[in-house]
């Protein structure tokens, strides 16, 4: 079991990797193409809406299909993206190459969480899916820091010939260790479609997307803010995402134990923290350890939020798991789009880099917000059942 669980990994390491490297190449993507720093960051926006929209179509459509062949079929699909994001000549074709790329990440990861947690027992689905997941944050450990070391030393086309690879790797690993037969109940459409009327369902996609629009708004432009505000070299940047993709590790380790045993908690308070330690860079990103100490810290929080999550909204969307599980990723990607637009905006009004965090912080007060009552929903239909 844990080999099958490894096997998702790594296609959650490349898929990964291929999502967060543009960010520390944006300043090469920008120059290469003759863009400007925020059309750049457009990049992440366009593969961010890719997976929005792309999500919940293909998990419809791939509903009733083997669970084994629909996860390799999604793999395939992203080496092809890759290929074509390296051979990608103008700007507009880079922006469809990511958009092909995306189409697959989302319902690989919604059914993918799903696959992991039933190949386990009950009290460990958290962290099967941590396990997975764990693929998308060593991505930020090794994939983009070797990635953006490799775009730029050899061109940032390099870096995606090098994601294609581990595309096929997984593959390759998928094909191997994945069980023949995996569990999976028939989809109707109807029902599937009226598990968006719960309004837990909704509440907490709607904090998966204010979680990530926090995240995004922010980090979209670490490359910037690291050289501009903190002051580090290009290589230095590369060590700065280094240590932020061991916060996320550790934090999604983390969020997957504390979802087993205490979920509503652990998501009240890993959001408080993610506002606090957002607004901390404010004034920590201008001194090279205090920006380093605090990166760490924000991945730890902000990542101990996905498996939390998406524990969640596979619990509340028990009738309709896949797509539960598929529209999570959408909104986790729907933030991450918004994110780099708002943090567009605000780049492009002019204002101080340093600034940037506290527009984090303030989308990140909204994500507790909605957990507070999403909290209220849950004790007034636990009192009302027991009454």
């Amino acid at each position: 079991m844990p080999l099958a669980l490894l096997a998702l990994a790594v296609a959650a390491f490349g898929i990964g990797t291929t999502e967060f490297v543009i960010m520390g190449l944006l300043p090469e993507v920008a120059n290469d193409l003759n863009v400007s720093i925020p059309d750049a960051g457009l990049l992440i926006t366009g593969y961010a809406l890719g997976v929005v929209f792309g999500a919940p179509i293909l998990a419809i459509a791939t509903a009733n299909m083997p669970r084994k062949a629909t996860l390799l079929g999604m793999t395939l699909m992203f080496i092809l993206g890759n290929v074509l994001c390296a051979l990608a000549p103008t700007y507009a074709t880079l922006m469809a190459a990511r958009v092909i790329t995306a189409l697959c990440h989302g319902a690989f990861f919604g059914i993918g969480s799903v696959v992991a947690a039933g190949l386990v027992a009950p009290n460990k689905r958290a962290q099967a899916i941590a396990l997975m997941f764990t693929g998308l944050t060593l991505a930020n450990v090794l994939g983009v820091p070797l990635g953006t070391a490799l775009g730029q030393y050899a061109g940032w086309r390099s870096t995606f010939w090098a994601v294609a690879v581990i595309g096929v790797i997984a593959v390759i690993a998928q094909m191997v260790w994945l069980p023949k037969e995996i569990p999976m109940e028939k989809g109707n459409l109807v029902t599937e479609f009226r598990v968006l009327g719960k309004p837990n369902v909704l509440l907490a996609l709607a904090m998966s997307v204010l979680a990530s629009t926090s995240l995004f708004s922010v980090f979209t432009y670490i490359a910037p803010i690291l050289r501009d505000v903190t002051g580090v070299t290009p290589h230095g940047v590369t060590f700065m995402l280094l240590l932020f993709g061991l916060g996320l590790t550790g934090g999604s380790m983390l969020g997957g134990r504390l979802a087993d045993s205490r979920l509503l908690p652990a998501l009240l308070g890993m959001s408080i923290a993610v506002v606090l330690i957002v607004a901390l860079f404010s004034q920590t990103s201008h001194s090279v350890i205090p920006a380093a100490i605090t990166l760490l810290l924000w991945g730890v929080v902000a990542f101990a939020l996905c498996p939390i999550l998406q524990l969640l909204i596979i619990d509340q969307a028990s009738d309709a798991p896949n797509l539960g599980s598929t529209l999570n990723q959408s909104a986790f990607n729907l933030g991450n789009a918004a994110g780099a637009w708002i943090g567009g905006l605000v780049v492009a009004s002019g204002a101080d880099l340093a600034d940037l965090p506290w527009t984090g912080a303030a989308v990140g007060v909204l994500t507790v917000l909605t957990a507070l009552f999403y909290l209220y929903l849950q004790r007034r239909q636990a009192q009302t059942v027991n009454a």
